[in-house]
């Protein structure tokens, strides 16, 4: 018996002993699986570096399109023109001026009495020191400057953009805030920014159509009559008013072509449409434009007699800034609130 309990115990143990010595395989509870060598592609693989530059169209000191280097996203602007200080203050980097040249403007006064943007000069005389000292990443100008391009683009890429009249102001004003958009990344602003302008130009287009008009000028006591290759072109070339003031071969671009009242007699328009250049440039003295047109032969034409003598209420607008968003907007708004019911 004794024997039989011996061998019992001893083959208890020899099973314990191999129970012991079994490996686990149980998995525990918190256990981690295992992670793979293999990197996962990322789904959302990173955005391509901004480039440090691009290249615009802009004018050249010729006044002739050209490629120009800039410097992409400019942190440092110059401003010389007031309609492309319009679309980039419309484009939310107004921010970026350092310094500007004067205006009158009361929708971009902001930046002409801001202690820390530098004046500039005008738009007609840049202040080159000024310039210069304000360290520009790029600057733009204006018409009135193109013959200071050359000295300019010495101290920093000279972005020029204006008006086409064959392409007409508000193409043209899309064109050139594309043109400043893409600078800073920023060309899906642009439609927001011309929303409204096509619609508005088509219901005034409506009521032009089949009526004529003398555009002109009143400068220095005189009146110049304008065409349609220049200044307040939108009246005959995008709303339809019939030119009658100038022959189409005369360049009218500038200050337009100086006429008689006995001319105007002669033409006896349906409408005349007055830009007061006085008054834009804050002449000192001048005679109101409405004191210079409403002599007594013009009270004898049709557009007098039946109240259709349009002195347009931004002159400042029509002169120094056409080609800005907010130009733009206000030179309608003064046809529509003397055109339309």
């Amino acid at each position: 018996m004794k024997k039989l309990m011996s061998l019992l115990l001893a083959l208890m143990l020899v099973l314990g002993l191999a129970a012991c010595g079994a490996p686990d395989t149980s998995q525990p509870e918190n256990s981690t699986a295992p992670v793979s060598d293999e990197s996962t592609p990322s789904e959302n693989p990173p955005a391509p570096a901004a480039p440090e530059t691009i290249t615009i169209t802009s004018l050249n000191g010729s006044r002739e399109p050209a490629e120009l280097e800039v410097p992409y996203d400019p942190q440092r602007i110059a401003i010389l023109d007031m309609a492309c200080l319009d679309i980039l203050d419309a484009l939310g980097v107004g921010d970026r001026v350092v310094g500007s040249a004067s205006t009158s403007l009361d929708y971009l006064q902001s930046y002409v009495t801001d202690a820390n943007i530098s004046n500039l000069g005008t738009i007609k005389e840049a202040d080159l020191e000024a310039v210069m000292a304000c360290e520009p990443d790029v600057i733009f100008i204006g018409g009135r400057l193109s013959k200071s391009y050359d000295a300019l683009s010495e101290i920093a890429p000279v972005v020029y953009l204006a008006t086409d009249s064959s392409l007409g102001v508000v193409e043209s004003v899309r064109k050139n805030a594309g043109t400043i958009a893409s600078m800073f990344g920023l060309e899906d602003q642009v439609e927001a920014l011309m929303g409204g302008f096509d619609s508005r130009i088509e219901t005034l287009k409506a009521f032009a159509e089949g009526r004529n008009a003398i555009v002109g000028l009143c400068t220095s006591g005189g009146f110049n009559v304008l065409g349609n290759d220049g200044r307040c072109s939108i009246i005959g070339m995008e709303i339809g008013f019939e030119n009658v003031g100038v022959d189409a071969s005369i360049d009218t671009s500038t200050h337009g072509n100086e006429a008689s009242f006995e001319f105007i007699v002669e033409k006896n328009p349906e409408y005349i449409f007055v830009m007061d250049r006085d008054a834009a440039i804050a002449t000192e003295g001048a005679q109101l434009a409405q004191e210079i047109v409403e002599n007594e032969l013009v009270m004898g034409t049709d557009a007098y007699q039946n109240g259709h003598i349009v002195y347009l209420a931004h002159p400042a607008v029509w002169y120094t800034a056409e080609g800005g968003v907010t130009a733009l907007d206000l030179m309608l708004e003064d046809l529509e609130s003397t055109l339309l019911p």
